[in-house]
């Protein structure tokens, strides 16, 4: 119900005095340097690796360039690679990268995400309302939705997705699922 306040009807927040804490996937994103090395580019044909010709360009390849960052190495297309390719892929980056990982550089990018959610201190959440953020500019990973539900669920009173003036409810404190959102 709006007040009047010096000759003006003032409307009620009841978001902001609902209690709830909103929690956006968004701070989660990693922020450290994230690079690729697909092994598509040493292929022939993009169907065989030579070893001779895989071992030159290993030789003279400047693998500074991915100094400190979390590479991610894989192959783009459907080719038989040799195990020992990805273990001189990793060999040279080991000198110079922050970690080396055999997955697409996605893949990645969601594990980094994953691990800085490990990171959450729940404490501020123990027993409250909270809503995980459903819209923003940037695509976020479905797996870091799924692994704030699970990183949350045990501590909150309720666990809602999307928008504080438009939740869909998930969990209520007893842990059950919500199947109605009525």
């Amino acid at each position: 119900m709006a007040e009047m306040v010096n000759n003006e009807f003032l409307i009620p927040n009841r978001v902001a005095s609902s209690g709830l804490i909103t929690l956006d996937p968004e701070n989660f994103r990693p922020k450290e340097l994230i690079g690729a090395y697909d092994l598509k580019q040493n292929l022939y044909m993009e169907q065989i690796l030579r070893e001779k010709d895989f071992r030159q360009f290993l030789a003279s390849h400047d693998w500074t360039q991915y100094r400190g960052k979390h590479m991610a190495v894989f192959c783009s297309v459907d080719a038989i690679i040799p195990l020992w390719a990805y273990m001189l892929v990793a060999g040279h980056l080991q000198d110079f990268a922050k970690t080396v990982h055999r997955m697409s550089l996605e893949e990645l990018e969601t594990e980094l995400w994953l691990k800085e959610i490990d990171k959450l201190d729940t404490d501020p959440f123990l027993d409250k309302r909270v809503v995980v953020k459903g819209c923003g500019d940037n695509p976020i990973p479905e797996a870091v939705y799924l692994a704030l539900t699970l990183r949350l669920k045990p501590i909150v009173k309720s666990l809602m997705y999307g928008e504080p003036c438009s939740t869909v409810p998930l969990f209520k404190k007893a842990g059950t699922l919500l199947t109605d959102p009525s």
